[in-house]
């Protein structure tokens, strides 16, 4: 996925702003074989559809990894593992201010960015809780601040719910993402969409 290399990511980012939803629909892996959302040695990263420009093909990149982050929410969801709550965006990504907003409202979360980005900091989190046994919640309310919070706009969530689930549907029909998994996904956009 070699779009925008060597180009000024904020400059990127600026000209991607414009294509939302993307005419591409890029489902983004860096080498061969996909293990979360779902078990797939044999996925491969593919692109439906063509960009009309460089500017384009950035958008669908950065869409497509926050509709593989959407896709992960779902399946927790239907493991039963509690998703409620804000997400906490850390790595260097999070020093794209577009991109933590749109990652905000495709997955239509509320979203924070802390002033350190490196996930060492969530390591450091446990090991002062299991050196010490502060609790977990009081560990990171003590060691990590918040630099950002952003909250997701219902009309861009809304905007990005066809494309996600066009991803989900070429998923499933290409055999890697299970049919309940791709079921469960479709359900929470009806429920998304009825609640809007």
């Amino acid at each position: 996925v070699g779009v925008g290399v060597g180009l000024d990511p904020v400059e990127m980012d600026r000209r991607a702003a414009r294509y939302e939803p993307s005419g591409a629909l890029a489902y983004p892996l860096t080498s061969p074989g996909e293990r979360f959302p779902f078990l797939a040695p044999d996925a491969t990263a593919f692109t439906l559809g063509t960009s009309v420009s460089e500017a384009d093909g950035w958008a669908a990149v950065l869409q497509g990894v926050a509709f593989t982050e959407r896709l992960c929410l779902d399946y927790l969801h239907q493991l039963g593992a509690p998703i409620d709550g804000p997400l906490t965006f850390t790595g260097g990504a999070a020093r794209s201010a577009y991109w933590n907003q749109l990652r905000a409202d495709i997955l239509g979360r509320p979203a924070r960015v802390p002033e350190q980005i490196e996930p060492a900091l969530g390591m450091a989190v446990l090991a002062v809780h299991g050196t010490t046994g502060t609790p977990l919640a009081e560990a990171a309310e003590r060691m990590v601040r918040i630099r950002t919070v952003l909250a997701p706009d219902p009309a861009r969530t809304e905007r990005f719910t066809e494309p996600y689930a066009r991803l989900v549907a070429e998923l499933e029909s290409r055999g890697w993402l299970p049919a309940p998994v791709a079921a469960h996904a479709r359900s929470r956009l009806n429920l998304e969409t009825d609640a809007s």
